[in-house]
């Protein structure tokens, strides 16, 4: 009895949860993406609406023969973009997400970002999917539309436990190249402690349009003073103490962060893709907002 009692009180709970980031997520949408959804992403392609008569200006190569011979005066083609898109969310569910030490952690982040962009995309009447990767695929959702599948990936965002430990960004890549067949939105959110995906990256770049989001902590870009720290790799479980009073180990530390950022930022350039970097401690509105604005 207490066991039923116990999971009963954690769905609850999980729940509540869920219902917060969904409350929060649509009022974010509601403030950002008014009207800048759909000038940020562009649909499938243009497909045939109607004709009417030719004007001056027209190009010709639009011009409709059948229509033009029956009514003997010359009629064009109208083609509409298609808007219905396909949003998947690529979330690198690696055990260094856990890690933050200021306002949030980077794993509360991503689902928040995460959950933003889904809700968005339900609430323009968009296909939204999810794929969980570590150093191995975890999990593919399939992309659907509604608020009851915008809430599953929410509560498999929160809720959801890894078998991996590590993160390979590549093999997330190459996956996601060869599952996905229709040309989608591709949001890839991790904090990007990996190298040799440049290669994969231009192989999804070319079939997708690719969005790297570099989700970050401050002790991360910056290793603060603090003496003599015991310090854990949750990808690796190695521990080691470091002297963070050593401007050493700190000038070390950072270059290491910037290295991989460049790498990031360099190889997303090269593919054609855009990029964000985003701090747990700073807040992501005015990063987003700055993305679509570019993109519009």
């Amino acid at each position: 009895m207490n066991e039923i009692r116990k999971t009963d009180d954690a769905l609850a709970e999980l729940f509540k949860k869920v219902r917060r980031v969904e409350i929060k997520s649509k009022h974010v949408s509601r403030q950002l993406f008014s009207g800048e959804y759909h000038s940020a992403f562009k649909g499938k392609g243009m497909s045939f609406s109607e004709v009417r008569p030719y004007q001056y200006g027209d190009d010709v190569r639009f011009i409709e023969w059948n229509v033009t011979a029956r009514l003997k005066e010359p009629y064009v083609k109208i083609f509409e973009e298609e808007r219905e898109l396909t949003i998947i969310l690529m979330i690198d569910m690696s055990r260094s997400d856990i890690f933050g030490t200021l306002k949030m952690t980077k794993k509360e982040l991503v689902t928040e970002l995460a959950a933003v962009l889904a809700v968005s995309a339900n609430v323009n009447n968009d296909k939204v999917g999810a794929v969980f990767f570590t150093d191995k695929m975890e999990r593919f959702i399939p992309p659907r539309k509604g608020r009851s599948h915008v809430l599953r990936i929410i509560r498999e965002l929160i809720d959801y436990s890894p078998v991996g430990n590590g993160t390979n960004i590549a093999g997330a890549l190459d996956f996601i190249t060869k599952a996905v067949k229709r040309k989608s939105i591709v949001f890839l959110i991790s904090d990007f402690i990996d190298l040799g995906y440049d290669k994969q990256l231009g192989m999804a770049s070319r079939k997708h349009d690719l969005i790297g989001v570099h989700v970050y902590d401050r002790a991360e870009e910056e290793l603060p003073d603090a003496g003599l720290v015991l310090v854990k790799n949750p990808e690796t479980l190695e521990a080691n103490w470091i002297d963070t009073s050593s401007n050493k180990t700190r000038t070390a530390h950072k270059a290491a962060f910037i290295s991989r950022k460049r790498y990031f930022e360099q190889s997303f350039q090269k593919a054609g893709a855009d990029t964000m970097n985003i701090r747990t401690d700073q807040a992501y509105l005015p990063v987003l907002h700055e993305l679509f604005k570019k993109r519009g």
